[in-house]
């Protein structure tokens, strides 16, 4: 197959895999109903949608040569054909069969394009003989009934269930079932106005290059009469009154000229800026429209996975689903499905009890979850997930808690309430008395809750004995264009996101009240926790104690809140914030950098984990900041790093750790310097220009004034070779940065120097 079919291949695939995601959707939503609707009821509605669905299914993928998929709709459509014809009756077990299968086609539509194994096709063989036994019952029941009635005898009746084995379909993960498409359909509506905002910004286009070249001649001008001046200091002593008078009068006109022009280019750019100002603003509105997608993009395949983990633990549960036709941004979508997931599993494992559990409480055999989704103000979402089951139990939350010894025994006496349901959320924290796939590892609920906290929501939950559980998630609505605020704190400057900043005051120094040895601080009633970010950064603070004043950032992170002293706010920015990249995943307190308007690398802080080395370190601060300053003095670090987001973030971290850092942009840059200056310790990478890691610390070791000082090589070369090469080079440290830990990095600094 030539290159031009392959990708023809390829788009067609990704065409039908849209269409037939929505057949399958739309099937598994009409089976849900079609369960749920009471004995003697008229089912010929949802069976005709489901037949259509089918049938649609089968056609689509015989255009464009899914075998696999065909194969399996044709003997399902035959089924549905005879149930319209109401020749057959319905029963549960044919529903489990019907569930199945529709999970079968989904896992088919994924894998697509794969290699059809052994055992794949053993399973549609399987399916489909399940199917066809149906058929064949309704075909021998008619023909016995025809027969039977030209002899006046009874025919026997079929049999009401049909026990199928096994169950059919490759054991794909969850997570792969539930994946977004990374193709969906757009209306047009949502595209016509990016069309439209592309031409303005065509016009605009036009426009700057117009007085871009105004711009040059203005320039070509300024460097010609720069000559005239030079050509005039030189004849300016022999020239008479009235030839200098001329000269002047002539410069006196060329600046008016100057002046003139200036201003219309001036007046154009503001004009241009203004208006294109509002058309990225447009432009950005309409692509976040674009990117808003219904959730039952994310939730049509929830009734299935809710259905198949009751029936392995035997549970009866009716899941209700409200509000999925609202459309959130897709990359929040994305976000919640592992949350929604964990919670929905939750409240079957542990909320939802079984049949009989539920009878010796008075209630109906039948559980019920219920998914809600609810537009909120401020261009928020409400995410509910409520059960009917047990509630949580704050004995048994409180006894795992101290097993796993998150709590001791005489702090877990001092809680209350809201701070034992808090502990759910804690690694390693779960009531369940034995492992399973489905819970015991402690871990479901820390996922929410970091998931959560990264899309700056709120998590909230309310519980009852015996009467049930709601989990609540406030989210945004869609990822808006980030804002934050630019602050200063001794000779640095960071940014903080403006949606976690509650407010910004000025409060007198002696309006902090101490409360058990910590600052605090009331505001409207309520009394916050006050830290110093410098303290929390370990950074040292500047000598400004003399003023009467301090100014208080309140920053909020889900339901946890304090109040961060800097010594100035300088000014709020709608920015573009790089992440950290895959080389350094996690790097404590910082989410990413973004650079100002005039340049500058700016790094920005993360405000969960703010709020929590807040906690870990209060009360012990000051000590730790004394400590570290005696270590570390003034040593003098040059970093060797091509890429300048790496280079700028280990800077960074050292001079926060109390370091002098100097950079270099590659190896024979860090040379240079090396053989110029004095270092305590060399930070290089190993994959630069001109001459690499490798090289550089072979240089340096061969040297007889720089082979004393250690070297550490940060790089993401892993394999067992560059590690054993890094070695015979000499150096001191090899630190993976896939791994990164700036910890690490500092204890290996703090080792060598």
């Amino acid at each position: 197959m030539d290159t031009k079919d392959s990708e023809f291949l390829k788009r067609i695939q990704a065409t039908f895999r849209i269409e037939a995601e929505e057949h399958i959707q739309a099937f598994a939503k009409g089976l849900s109903e079609l369960e749920k609707m009471p004995v003697g009821q008229s089912q010929t509605g949802i069976i005709e949608i489901l037949f259509r669905e089918v049938h649609s299914l089968k056609g689509a993928a015989r255009s464009v040569g899914e075998k696999e998929i065909e194969m399996v709709c044709q003997p399902l459509e035959n089924v549905f054909s005879t149930l319209k014809r109401q020749e057959l009756n319905l029963t549960p077990s044919m529903i489990d069969l019907f569930f199945r299968t529709n999970e079968f086609l989904s896992n088919l539509v994924i894998s697509i394009g794969a290699e059809q194994t052994p055992e794949k096709r053993q399973n549609i063989k399987d399916l489909t003989q399940q199917l066809n036994q149906i058929s064949l019952v309704s075909t021998i029941a008619r023909d016995q009934e025809r027969l039977f009635q030209q002899k006046e005898i009874k025919p026997i009746e079929p049999p009401t269930e049909i026990v199928l084995e096994p169950e059919p379909g490759p054991d794909l993960p969850l997570s792969s079932r539930l994946s977004l498409s990374e193709v969906v359909r757009i209306p047009i509506s949502k595209l016509e106005p990016l069309l439209f905002e592309a031409e303005e910004f065509i016009q605009t286009n036009s426009s700057i290059q117009q007085q871009t070249n105004e711009l040059i001649q203005i320039h070509s001008q300024v460097v010609n009469q720069k000559t005239e001046w030079q050509n005039w200091r030189i004849h300016r002593k022999t020239a008479t009154i009235a030839q200098s008078d001329e000269w002047l009068e002539k410069n006196e006109l060329w600046l008016i000229n100057l002046e003139t022009q200036l201003a219309k280019v001036t007046h154009t750019m503001e004009r241009d800026h203004y208006s294109l100002d509002r058309m990225v603003n447009d432009h950005l509105d309409s692509m976040k429209q674009v990117l808003m997608l219904p959730v039952s993009f994310l939730v049509e395949v929830f009734p299935g996975m809710v259905r198949e983990i009751a029936r392995k633990q035997q549970k009866e549960i009716e899941f209700v689903l409200q509000g999925s036709e609202l459309e959130i941004d897709k990359r929040i979508l994305e976000e919640l499905k592992d949350p929604l997931i964990h919670l929905i599993r939750n409240s079957i494992d542990h909320g939802i009890g079984t049949p009989e559990e539920r009878l010796l409480l008075n209630k109906t055999r039948r559980g019920k979850i219920t998914l809600t989704f609810t537009a909120k103000e401020n261009g928020q979402v409400e995410i509910t997930v409520s059960d009917d089951g047990k509630g949580i139990l704050l004995n048994r939350v409180l006894d795992a808690a101290i097993k796993s010894e998150i709590v001791s025994s005489e702090v877990a006496k001092k809680l209350d309430q809201d701070e034992i349901l808090s502990l759910i959320f804690q690694s390693g924290l779960s009531t369940s008395p034995i492992i399973t796939d489905l819970s015991g590892r402690g871990l479901g609920l820390t996922i929410v809750r970091e998931k959560v906290e990264k899309l700056n929501g709120i998590l909230t939950i309310e519980t009852k004995e015996t009467i049930g559980t709601t989990f609540r998630l406030l989210l945004p609505m869609n990822l808006a264009a980030f804002r934050g605020i630019l602050v200063s704190v001794g000779d640095f400057t960071f940014m903080l996101p403006t949606m976690n900043v509650e407010r910004v005051l000025r409060v007198k120094n002696n309006e902090l009240i101490t409360i058990e040895g910590h600052e605090t601080v009331r505001i409207n009633e309520d009394l916050i926790s006050v830290v110093s970010l410098a303290e929390v950064l370990k950074l040292p603070e500047s000598n400004n104690g003399s003023s009467d004043y301090m100014r208080l950032l309140v920053l909020i992170s889900g339901q946890n809140r304090m109040a961060f002293k800097v010594e100035e706010v300088l000014d709020e920015h709608q920015v573009l914030v790089k992440g950290l990249g895959k080389l350094l995943k996690r790097v404590r307190n910082i989410s990413g950098v973004t650079i100002l308007g005039s340049g500058t690398i700016v790094p920005v802080l993360h405000v969960s984990d703010l709020l929590k080395s807040a906690v870990k370190s209060n009360g012990r601060i000051k000590e730790s900041i004394v400590i570290e300053k005696t270590i570390t003095k003034l040593e003098k670090i040059l970093v060797a790093e091509d890429s300048i987001t790496s280079r700028t973030l280990l800077k960074n971290i050292l001079e926060t750790a109390g370091y002098q850092v100097v950079t270099a942009v590659d190896g024979t840059d860090a040379f240079t310097r090396a053989k110029s200056e004095e270092f305590d310790l060399i930070v290089s990478d190993v994959d630069m220009p001109r001459l690499n890691g490798f090289e550089l610390t072979i240089k340096i070791k061969s040297d007889k004034k720089l082979h004393e000082i250690p070297v550490v090589l940060v790089t993401s070369l892993e394999s067992r070779e560059d590690r054993e090469r890094g070695i015979e080079a000499g150096a001191d440290a090899y630190i993976i940065k896939s791994g990164f830990d700036q910890g690490n990095l500092l204890e290996i600094i703090k080792k060598l120097i």
